[in-house]
């Protein structure tokens, strides 16, 4: 028996920014198109400034499209505009994709870019879109634990620490430290790796050097990646975060856990920009995200580069299909799980 597409809906983002026009230009990818069902949630005068700025009509493409109606009718989207009525409708579209998932009327989402500022603006409490979903997902089903990771095509990366200052990412925790390696191994298997090579990077200059920079590394990093070894994990550190980079790069290792946001997002930025997925992990759903923010400064101009969009897309759709493949082998309900699994599927 064939297995069934999923379904994957897709959150347009900051309606003033790109997120409609690269999610309109990565729809016309006929073999895209057509390895998902796929429903667009967003307001229907983002759509219209998108489809005027690239010349593609959303009719001509095989996709749902759900108006939340959050922007006044008839009004013109003001492209490029920071406004707290854009934050709020980003927000919302986030917040409805993430209850079709959960409500398991869609296998994954993918989001496109919205604006912090914009819905911070609005009144919402709002650090990122990781944060956000985690939060929707603990409402309902007291899952919390989620983190970020940069899924890249030579390795990824997951952090300990997103969006928080950097004087409290130092605030090391080592139960914090195998909880992350161990979502991240979960979540690099569903990529394709059985045995994922996973190096984890010190806090200090140089891993601390054994205590002279600094004592976070052996005091919180190394029990850590001992206790995950332990485990049966293949992880290694901690190591010299200013060249595993470039070990990993050359194939030494197929994931980094990155002690905090910089520290993982500015080599893989600098590496793979424009293929680069943001994924959430840690929580019932799939949601992978485009790895670029709302580019005001280029919205409506047609020139905004739809790949990484794309590479999005593809990744939603190659986890959701594990996903079903795994329920439909095993005879499980098609509630949402975590993803990846749990902290226990580490066979």
């Amino acid at each position: 028996m064939s297995q069934r597409l999923p379904r994957v809906v897709v959150t347009l983002g900051d309606p003033a920014g790109v997120g409609a026009e690269v999610t309109l230009k990565a729809l016309t990818d006929e073999g895209l198109l057509a390895s998902a069902n796929w429903l667009l949630i967003g307001d229907r005068t983002a759509v219209e400034a998108a489809e005027h700025t690239t010349g593609i009509s959303l009719a001509w493409l095989a996709a749902d499209f759900r108006d939340l109606h959050m922007l006044p009718p008839g009004e013109p989207v003001q492209l490029g505009a920071l406004r707290a009525e854009y934050g709020k409708a980003a927000a919302a579209y986030v917040a409805t994709a993430t209850n079709l998932c959960l409500d398991g009327e869609a296998d994954a989402m993918v989001t496109a870019p919205l604006n912090k500022e914009a819905v911070t603006l609005s009144g919402l409490k709002f650090t990122g879109h990781t944060e956000y979903i985690a939060d929707i997902c603990a409402e309902r089903h007291g899952v919390s634990d989620s983190r970020m990771l940069l899924a890249g095509v030579k390795f990824s990366v997951v952090h300990v620490s997103t969006h928080i200052s950097l004087r409290k990412a130092c605030e090391l925790g080592t139960d914090r430290i195998i909880r992350t390696i161990l979502l991240g191994n979960d979540a690099v298997k569903l990529l394709g790796h059985k045995r994922p090579r996973i190096a984890v990077c010190g806090l200090n200059p140089h891993a601390g050097e054994h205590g002279i920079f600094g004592v976070e590394d052996e005091q919180f990093i190394r029990p850590a990646v001992e206790a995950c070894r332990a485990m049966g994990i293949d992880c290694e550190g901690p190591v010299a975060a200013d060249t595993i980079f470039f070990r990993a790069a050359a194939g030494s290792h197929d994931l980094i856990v990155a002690m905090y946001h910089d520290q993982g997002h500015i080599p893989m930025k600098l590496l793979a920009f424009d293929t680069t997925v943001n994924m959430s992990i840690g929580i019932p759903i799939i949601r992978t995200s485009v790895d670029h923010g709302t580019a005001f400064d280029i919205a409506g101009k047609n020139i905004a580069d739809a790949d990484n969009m794309r590479a999005a897309m593809r990744m939603a759709i190659t986890m959701a299909r594990n996903r079903i493949a795994l329920s439909e082998s095993s005879n499980e309900s098609s509630a949402p799980q975590t993803l990846a699994w749990s902290a226990d599927a580490r066979a």
